[in-house]
C-alpha cells in the first residue's frame, strides 16, 4: 500500500517536472493591444516587439517567424544574458531580433554577471541601442516622441532625473525598466508607458499564487505600465502557470 503510494507520488512529480520544463522552453508571441491617451493623434498605432529576460534561452527562427506585420522596434527589456552565457550566443540572439528592426536594451541585474565590454562590443557592432539613464527624442511620421531609459533599479544606478535631463515632456514618452518598481521614481516626470520585466510572472505559481504577480498591463496612479512574464528562467529551468512569453505590442490613442 505505501509502497503504491509512493510510486504514485513519483510517476505525479515526474510528470509534473516535465510539464513545467517543457513550459520553461515555449515559444510564443502574444499580441498585446494597449490604449494610452499620450499617443500622438496622427499615429495610426506603433508596433513594438518587446521581449524581457532571455537569460539562458536562444531566440529561434520560430519566435521571428510568428511576428506578423511591420515592427517599428525591438526592445530587450534587460537580463538579456547571464553569468554563464557565452558571449556568442548573446551575439545570435541580437542578429535574430536585429531582423525585426532596431534594438533598444536596459540593463537587468543579471546582465551585470558578464563581461561589461564585450557586451558593448556586440551591441556597436550590430547598432543596438543600450540606455543607462538617458533619452532620446525621435521622429514617427512627422510627430517627435521620446524614449528613455534607466539603469536597473537593485544591481545599478537608477536616476530618474538623469534620465529625463533635457527632454521635452509635452512629447509621448516611453519609458524602459527592467525592474517594474521603477513606477514608483516617475511621479515627477511624463511616463505615457513604461515596459517592464524582471518578475517572470513569479515563475512558478501554484493555485494563482506565486512570489510575484502575473505580467500584463497595470497602473500605477496615473502611469500606465505593461509588465512581460519574461522569455526565459533564472536559478531553475521551470514555469508553472506563468508561461514564457514575448510580446508584439500595439499602442494606438484611446479615446
Amino acid at each position: 500500500m505505501i509502497i503504491g503510494i509512493i510510486v504514485v507520488l513519483i510517476v505525479i512529480a515526474i510528470v509534473l517536472l516535465t510539464y513545467m520544463a517543457k513550459e520553461a522552453q515555449r515559444t510564443v508571441v502574444e499580441q498585446e493591444n494597449i490604449e494610452v491617451k499620450g499617443v500622438p493623434k496622427e499615429w495610426q498605432s506603433l508596433r513594438i516587439f518587446f521581449i524581457s529576460d532571455i537569460h539562458k534561452r536562444t531566440i529561434t527562427q520560430s519566435l521571428i517567424e510568428q511576428v506578423n506585420g511591420k515592427i517599428d522596434f525591438v526592445v530587450i527589456g534587460g537580463d538579456l544574458a547571464e553569468k554563464g552565457v557565452p558571449i556568442q550566443q548573446i551575439e545570435t540572439n541580437i542578429k535574430q531580433l536585429s531582423q525585426l528592426g532596431s534594438i533598444y536594451f536596459v540593463w537587468g541585474n543579471n546582465d551585470y554577471e558578464i563581461d561589461q565590454e564585450s557586451l558593448m562590443n556586440i551591441f556597436k557592432k550590430h547598432e543596438v541601442i543600450a540606455l543607462k539613464n538617458e533619452a532620446i527624442c525621435i521622429e514617427k511620421e512627422g510627430v517627435s516622441y521620446n524614449i528613455v531609459g534607466v539603469d536597473d533599479l537593485s544591481e545599478g544606478q537608477l536616476n530618474m532625473n538623469q534620465a529625463f535631463k533635457g527632454i521635452d515632456q509635452r512629447y509621448f514618452t516611453l519609458l524602459f525598466s527592467h525592474n517594474p518598481d521603477a513606477v514608483f521614481e516617475v511621479e515627477n516626470h511624463r511616463v505615457d508607458l513604461m515596459l517592464s520585466g524582471h518578475t517572470h510572472g513569479g515563475q512558478i505559481r501554484l493555485l494563482g499564487f506565486g512570489p510575484y504577480e502575473l505580467g500584463g498591463l497595470k497602473a500605477h496612479k496615473d502611469t500606465v505600465y505593461f509588465v512581460s512574464n519574461g522569455y526565459g528562467t533564472t536559478s531553475v529551468p521551470l514555469r508553472l502557470e506563468a508561461k514564457a512569453k514575448a510580446h508584439v505590442l500595439t499602442i494606438t490613442r484611446a479615446n
